[in-house]
């Protein structure tokens, strides 16, 4: 396979191209602190991650604003250290001021000139809308939790991302999938069929972060540190 084989590809939004970790941490660290809790960004992002995950496998109809405020909220149970409602919403209302990656934007602009783009995100059409902005190029598609009824890694979610390639008239193969987390995206887009890039974002930090460890092993097609990475790759392949 070459990168330049693809018209198409689906990305992963936080994580991937929205600094998710950067935007969760921020909240949880500071009501760390106001409960005199010691602990590290790293460690409260380990703790959150099954949180998350437990919530959109047994709540898949909720927005994504109330998936956070669960896992907050069974955050807090595990630690022993109580959530208060404005606690919860302060999580819950905080997706419109999660950073972009520094590279996203102009990597999705350069990827834009050669592939249609779609996204495949774990989040609700209002807190996508805001972070769109800040990645600043036109999709050609965009997949929400809100929209499939469910949250990845779910097979619905890539059903949903095969019916959307068939609506576009893409032929069989044309796609390509592109996300961080092997939990969320790899290990279901593998089993769907779809080749993978991993973006590595966490590739200088051990563990895994907010996001679970991955039930099975999986080996991405291709692997890039950034999407800059990516974005140079494929225009190398293309020359």
């Amino acid at each position: 396979m070459n990168l330049t084989d693809f018209e198409a590809l689906s990305f992963d939004c936080y994580g991937t191209l929205i600094d998710w970790e950067a935007g969760i941490a921020s909240v949880l660290s500071r009501w760390a602190v106001t409960h005199d809790l010691t602990m590290t960004d790293e460690q409260l992002l380990t703790a959150y991650s099954n949180h998350e995950a437990q919530a959109e496998a047994e709540h898949p109809t909720d927005l994504y604003p109330q998936i956070l405020a669960r896992a907050m909220r069974g955050l807090g149970t595990q630690l022993g250290v109580p959530v208060s409602d404005d606690e919860a919403e302060t999580l819950a209302v905080s997706v419109p001021d999660w950073p972009a990656f520094p590279d996203s934007a102009e990597a999705l602009e350069r990827l834009s000139r050669r592939y249609r783009l779609i996204i495949l995100s774990n989040v609700d059409r209002a807190s996508f809308s805001s972070s769109n902005k800040r990645l600043g190029v036109r999709f050609t598609s965009i997949l929400t939790a809100q929209d499939i009824g469910s949250y990845k890694p779910s097979p619905r979610n890539f059903d949903a991302l095969a019916r959307e390639v068939e609506r576009l008239g893409l032929a069989d193969g044309r796609l390509l999938h592109v996300a961080q987390s092997l939990f969320h995206d790899h290990v279901p887009a593998k089993a769907a069929g779809l080749p993978t890039v991993w973006i590595n974002r966490r590739h200088d930090t051990p563990g895994w972060g907010a996001t679970p460890q991955p039930p099975a092993n999986v080996t991405p097609d291709w692997t890039f540190t950034s999407m800059a990475a990516f974005a140079a790759a494929v225009d190398a392949e293309h020359h």
